[in-house]
């Protein structure tokens, strides 16, 4: 399974799992707004007969809006939840108060200017907060430009002059059980959105650990392969694959008689600044650093672009390495010297170990011809030496990039010898 393709199972279960909280809280506000009109009304308006009717509109308004919740959770529930299926919801969210507002103006006889006086706009902050729980801006924005201009044309609808007959109708909206209604929708726009800063803060604590894990992995794993775990390629990576990767050996000339009567203080300087100029020239040129071992390292290329890569990198390190040099020789230290062997061919690749400890590997001949080509790198007398496979992949010209056929070697564990090129000259020093 590739990364997308996961991160697009993940966000459709994260839907699927926020439709089921909205279609939950859906019919809790229908049950919660249900019963505050059952005990507050309590037969209130049975003399007036726009009062019934008010009254009517209401509960078969608050019936549909159960069945709305109730519908959405079956459909988040059963599997036939869509993502498309989102847009309607939300529509129907805002419709459900819009045209239930519009109800009460036209029964009333209230004029556009009194809209907000009628309860069911108070239904505004459970709706948005119920776009909000979804996550999306789009949709957020889509939900307020639904509610924000539907309440503009009820504003605007019917205008007239506020006569006593509809300050009397008026003056029954704003009493005790209206008002208390109101409380109730706002008590549910509240709860909804401690449902969303809930979920809020609990992704956020996924994605702290989710990094903390990506971290760890790093220390055992290059970033690469950390990256691939976190992305659920695990069962691939443990059965491993046979591919074309260039890998490269880089090892610290004379550190072993450097090192020696040196404070433990001054040698992990030392360790640390090498493998920091490392780290840099690798992540510039998109390679990856297998292991580090002592003062020297495993690194890895792979993709069509390995060997120029490659010897992109051994260019880079090699200018760090200058510098590094430069600077020692300013404090009156000895500059530092590495043998670099490089290869391509086929190799195989995969991670091993258990839950406790993963570690990425890499086998094959390349690997072993690689190191091969580090060690030659003494007694041939060069800074680096490349197979001719790693130059030809890279449509690099020998002789017109600054190397040297060197004699075809016989390296140990082959039985053919192995065409091979060297660049620059090693100088007799020590780190």
């Amino acid at each position: 399974m590739t990364a997308m393709s996961l991160d697009t199972r993940l966000l459709h279960q994260a839907e699927v799992k926020v439709e089921r909280i909205v279609a939950v809280l859906r019919i809790g506000v229908a049950l919660c707004l249900l019963g505050a009109f059952l005990f507050l009304v309590q037969g209130e308006g049975a003399d007036q007969p726009y009062l019934r009717v008010q009254w009517l509109l209401a509960f078969m308004t608050l019936v549909f809006y159960f069945l709305l919740g109730g519908l959405s959770y079956w459909l988040a529930t059963s599997g036939q939840f869509r993502r498309w299926m989102v847009w309607p919801a939300v529509t129907l969210d805002c419709v459900f108060m819009l045209v239930n507002t519009w109800a009460g103006l036209s029964n009333t006889g209230l004029p556009g200017e009194l809209t907000f006086l009628l309860p069911p706009t108070w239904l505004v902050p459970v709706i948005l907060g119920f776009a909000v729980l979804r996550f999306n801006p789009y949709l957020q924005a889509y939900c307020v430009a639904l509610v924000v201009g539907g309440l503009a044309c009820l504003t605007f609808w019917q205008p007239e002059e506020v006569t006593p007959f509809i300050a009397a109708r008026a003056e029954i909206m704003v009493m005790q059980p209206p008002n208390m209604v109101r409380v109730i929708m706002i008590a549910m726009g509240g709860l909804v959105l401690v449902v969303a800063a809930y979920r809020t803060r609990k992704l956020l604590h996924s994605s702290i650990e989710d990094a903390r894990a990506r971290a760890n992995l790093t220390r055992y794993l290059p970033a690469q392969m950390a990256d691939r775990l976190a992305a659920g390629e695990l069962s691939e990576l443990r059965q491993g694959r046979q591919q074309e990767m260039l890998v490269m050996f880089v090892d610290i000339r004379g550190f072993t008689n450097w090192s020696e009567g040196r404070a433990p203080e001054e040698v992990g300087a030392y360790i640390s600044e090498f493998r920091r100029r490392v780290q840099r020239a690798v992540s510039a040129n998109d390679g990856m650093i297998d292991k580090f071992i002592g003062d020297a390292a495993m690194i890895l290329f792979e993709g069509e672009s390995a060997a120029r890569r490659g010897l992109g990198c051994v260019d880079d390190l090699l200018a760090e390495l200058k510098d590094w040099s430069g600077e020692r020789q300013a404090a009156g230290r000895n500059p530092v010297r590495v043998g670099i062997g490089l290869h391509l061919g086929e190799v195989f690749s995969g991670v091993v170990g258990d839950a406790q400890r993963l570690e990425y590997s890499v086998f094959g001949d390349t690997v072993n011809t690689a190191a091969r080509l580090e060690e030659l790198t003494k007694a041939a007398g060069h800074d680096v030496i490349a197979s001719a496979a790693v130059l030809q992949a890279a449509g690099s010209t020998p002789a017109r990039t600054g190397w040297t056929a060197l004699p075809a070697e016989h390296l140990r564990g082959r039985s053919s010898g192995v065409e091979i090129f060297g660049r620059g000259q090693v100088a007799a020093a020590e780190a």
